[in-house]
């Protein structure tokens, strides 16, 4: 039985509304969850607390690339939710996350539901240096559901 390791490096970004040319990223961070505990002393016992579990938390998706000069619809959503504070409604979207393997073929995607931009920064500005001017696209969503495909082909073996 042969394993192949998943690489990091191919991936596909998809946002509702946007462009296909808008969701081309370099990096993407923040794919992770947490369960938390909490301590709980029992009454007579000192040896030792209970760590209980409470509710799973997120990280914010941090998404990086390259700005244009192209118009983008990405970036207006990140501008009308950051610049009108909240004169107006928080519009949500879900956004995608897919890992491609050598083929193009999705295995592994993370589904990010009901996410809204919470930052938008960019990379400093140096005369003395040639790089990319980078910005970084920050969101916060309720939760993430990963679609596997490895469960799949482990169900194969067993």
């Amino acid at each position: 039985m042969t394993y192949n390791l998943q690489t990091s490096f191919y991936f596909r970004v998809s946002v509702p509304g946007t462009g296909s040319s808008d969701a081309a990223f370099q990096e993407v961070s923040g794919l992770s969850k947490e369960l938390g505990t909490e301590e709980v002393v029992c009454g007579g016992e000192n040896r030792f607390k209970y760590r209980l579990p409470t509710i799973a938390t997120f990280q914010n998706l941090v998404l990086k690339r390259g700005v244009t000069s192209a118009e983008s619809s990405l970036i207006s959503w990140v501008k009308d939710t950051l610049d009108d504070g909240l004169a107006t409604a928080v519009q949500t979207k879900d956004i995608k996350v897919q890992l491609l393997d050598e083929n193009g073929d999705i295995s592994m995607s993370w589904s990010f539901v009901s996410a809204y931009p919470v930052k938008w920064s960019a990379s400093d500005l140096k005369s003395q240096e040639s790089e990319v001017f980078i910005e970084t696209l920050e969101f916060s969503y309720q939760y993430f559901e990963i679609d596997d495909s490895r469960e799949s082909q482990t169900d194969l073996f067993s």
